[in-house]
């Protein structure tokens, strides 16, 4: 069978190389789009990261498709419709960054309560002064984490280790879960309204696009932070913005932003034909994000440790080699 896999680093590359003779194995630098589907179409299995967009258009280039093995949790990239369409199996890789992506929370929050990028900037010039970095204690501070999953948990931990007091929503309650980590579950609007910290853990789905707006903005305490390590759909971006300018939030940490892909290279904006308003108000609120001195951005980089990529693609492997062995695991789509 053909393997391609596309957004590698060489490492990734050596050990996609684990899976010959049995497969034919191509490993592609970049993202999957139409021109890298032109040239690997007569893949079996194709795999990549959450920059591809697996849409309609690039899937069709591929006509003897069987499997997509995205190297990912979230699978909001890939077209399941198309896919369950015609007959190809989708899996994924759940849990590999539980841990990672719950510090990485923590090292955003820990940075806008120290004022740790400017200080740091600040003494790179030669100053020693502290005019206007004094900062806030976690311990006591209550901490609201929305989506109370494998992540969620893994932060809630972390959180009770920081002596915070602890509100989760989600969809699905745990109360044993809730007695044994010491939080308690309260409705969206309620955790709002108590919270010093919001943090987000909910997938990119329909029901959360734009999770946070302008009504759950005025709902949040005077002074709070948000903390986004889940997806950029979920906040609107141009009531952040607002939020920030009017000073009702304290700082923002995010990881992840709407039109990440856009970031990366501007020019793709208009690459699909004319940008809309839309596109263009929250491409901008984007680029005002990253001007305010009380925001943390990292370029999706939560995920990014050593003990995460190794689970990823671990996992990827051991998914393609289940399907080849007709017993497809970690399936999210299938026909």
């Amino acid at each position: 069978m053909k393997l391609a896999v596309f957004e590698t680093e060489q490492w990734e590359h050596d050990a996609c190389l684990r899976l010959r003779p049995a497969y034919e194995v191509s490993c592609v630098r970049d993202v999957l789009d139409e021109a890298s589907a032109r040239i690997h179409a007569k893949a079996d299995i194709i795999s990549s990261f959450v920059y591809s967009q697996l849409d309609a258009r690039v899937l069709a280039h591929f006509a003897q498709l069987r499997l997509i093995a995205t190297r990912s949790t979230g699978y909001d990239h890939i077209d399941l419709g198309y896919c369950q369409s015609r007959g190809i199996i989708v899996c994924n890789v759940p849990g590999y960054g539980d841990t990672s992506v719950a510090e990485h929370v923590f090292a955003l929050l820990l940075g806008l309560a120290r004022k740790i990028a400017g200080a740091a900037e600040r003494t790179r010039r030669g100053r020693f002064d502290q005019a206007g970095l004094r900062g806030f204690e976690l311990k006591g501070r209550t901490i609201a984490v929305i989506g109370a999953g494998r992540i969620g948990r893994r932060v809630i931990e972390i959180a009770r280790g920081f002596s915070m007091d602890v509100i989760a929503v989600d969809a699905r309650p745990d109360e044993l879960a809730a007695q044994r980590l010491g939080f308690r579950y309260a409705s969206l609007d309620a955790a709002l309204g108590q919270a010093d910290i919001v943090t987000l853990h909910v997938p990119a789905t329909p029901e959360t696009r734009r999770l946070i707006a302008e009504r759950e903005f005025a709902l949040m305490k005077p002074g709070a932070v948000l903390i986004n390590t889940a997806r950029g759909s979920v906040v609107d971006a141009e009531a952040l913005v607002r939020a920030l300018a009017e000073g009702r939030l304290a700082g923002a940490g995010l990881d992840v932003m709407a039109q990440e892909a856009q970031l990366r290279d501007e020019a793709q904006i208009f690459r699909a034909g004319a940008a809309t308003n839309a596109d263009l108000r929250a491409f901008a609120a984007n680029h005002a994000l990253l001007g305010f001195a009380n925001v943390l951005v990292t370029p999706h980089n939560a995920y990014n440790t050593t003990e995460a990529l190794a689970r990823i693609i671990d996992t990827t492997l051991a998914n393609i080699e289940a399907f080849a062995r007709g017993a497809p695991r970690n399936v999210v789509a299938a026909p």
